[in-house]
């Protein structure tokens, strides 16, 4: 059933396309809001937070590139969980998809307050919210007209986000009077605090797991892409931190560091060019999420865990058209209700129990390929869950609660499409 539903889609994504929906998965808001607050409380020491927890999402990552090998289809999480019963294949694959819609939110949040910069009106009110329609409408029409397309887009968008960023992070450094050296570690309470935030800057990787059934050779390009990810976002992250931390003082910046940072080096013309590095950042996230994330919704209803009208594939485009609206409108929804603070620790907090949920899979999963796990598989999996629940015993009783409620919401549709199965088979 699974194959053959995918056999409806197109692998038109490369080991090129699939690294940039991971990169782009995971660098978004947070190198444009991180480094102010960082500074602020962890001061020289900042730069080294990312190679650090870099390490740690390793620890994460490569059990999870493991699973992901072993299963070339379109769902990613949902699938690798559908060994456990149909319900934790559903319950993994929504808390997911929770878990992206919420970043997505999050992020759109963040590219209208840069947008804002330019154009004070669009910061509240009205223009705020036409901003983000508008924004959710355009990258929907785009996904359904291709994948082809939307990896094009992503080809751009990677380009002419990170190339400013580098070359800012670069000449920073070169004009700075100094290179700052940590002074000293801090508290392991002020780390854990900041935990899921920092957290926040690697999560997304998994980005290009779920298209899988239109990815060529998905069972060798999709863990190369994922490990590759991290060691990326933690390099652009350390040159980007340290840069920022050399060049401003702490506790300035404002509510767009990066662009008070840009503006610092070179004038209004720094300023503007890190304005415009940080919107096709943001748009490339949320392209890549806009392409990604649709595939779990329509993976549910392929496996009859969600309304079949999720499992819609235009004959025109050969894409997910009817998860894809479906996500346009919820995530609108979302930027529109919510600030990137608060949906960026529910996004964290959402992912860690799907990562932790995919990795307990993958014993299984050697096990239907005829391999024995053997004592690194399960050392590898003992870090994994300990790095996820360290970080996930960091969040609070309201990030829990909304991820409680999303969740139930979830679970209305599961019972709706359970009720229309049980109403065609008695049919």
């Amino acid at each position: 059933m699974k194959q053959a539903d995918d056999d409806r889609l197109q692998r038109d994504i490369g080991f090129v396309g699939s690294a940039l929906l991971s990169f782009n998965g995971v660098i978004g808001a947070g190198i444009f809001v991180l480094p102010a607050l960082l500074h602020t409380q962890f001061g020289s020491f900042s730069p080294w937070l990312f190679p650090l927890f870099g390490c740690l999402a390793l620890l994460v990552v490569i059990p999870f590139s493991r699973v992901a090998g072993y299963f070339p289809v379109s769902g990613g999480p949902a699938v690798y969980a559908a060994s456990f019963g149909p319900i934790a294949s559903f319950q993994i694959g929504w808390l997911y998809y929770v878990a992206r819609a919420t970043a997505f939110a999050a992020n759109s949040n963040v590219l209208v307050t840069y947008l804002a910069s330019l154009w004070p009106p669009l910061a509240e009110g009205i223009w705020r919210g036409l901003t983000i329609a508008i924004l959710c409408a355009l990258l929907t029409v785009i996904n359904i007209v291709g994948v082809r397309r939307a990896i094009r887009l992503l080809d751009a968008l990677t380009v002419l986000k990170a190339a400013p960023l580098v070359a800012m992070a670069i000449y920073g450094l070169a004009a700075a009077d100094f290179i700052p050296a940590p002074v000293a570690f801090p508290p392991l309470g002020e780390i854990e605090v900041a935990a899921l935030l920092i957290f926040y800057a690697f999560v997304g990787f998994e980005n290009s797991v779920v298209p899988a059934g239109e990815t060529a050779d998905a069972r060798r390009t999709v863990p190369r892409a994922l490990i590759l990810t991290i060691v990326a976002t933690a390099t652009l992250y350390f040159l980007v931190q340290l840069s920022y931390v050399a060049v401003m003082e702490r506790g300035s910046g404002g509510d767009a560091p990066l662009v008070s940072f840009g503006t610092v080096l070179a004038g209004p013309a720094g300023g503007l060019l890190i304005t415009a590095a940080a919107l096709f950042s943001l748009a490339g996230n949320l392209s890549g999420t806009m392409t990604s994330t649709p595939r779990v919704t329509f993976a549910l209803a392929r496996d009859g865990l969600l309304p079949r009208w999720f499992g819609s594939v235009s004959s025109r485009f050969h894409t997910p058209a009817n998860s894809i609206i479906f996500m346009g409108v919820l995530t609108g929804f979302l930027a529109i209700s919510g600030s990137f603070l608060w949906l960026a620790v529910v996004s964290t907090l959402a992912r860690l129990i799907v990562y932790s949920a995919s990795i307990a899979a993958l014993p299984r999963a050697r096990r239907a390929a005829g391999e024995r796990p053997g004592w690194g598989t399960h050392a590898l999996i003992a870090a994994a869950f300990a790095v996820c629940f360290w970080a996930a015993s960091q969040s609070e009783w309201p990030a829990w609660r909304m991820l409680i409620i999303l969740a139930g919401a979830g679970g209305l549709l599961y019972l709706l499409a359970r009720f229309f199965a049980r109403g065609k088979a008695a049919g």
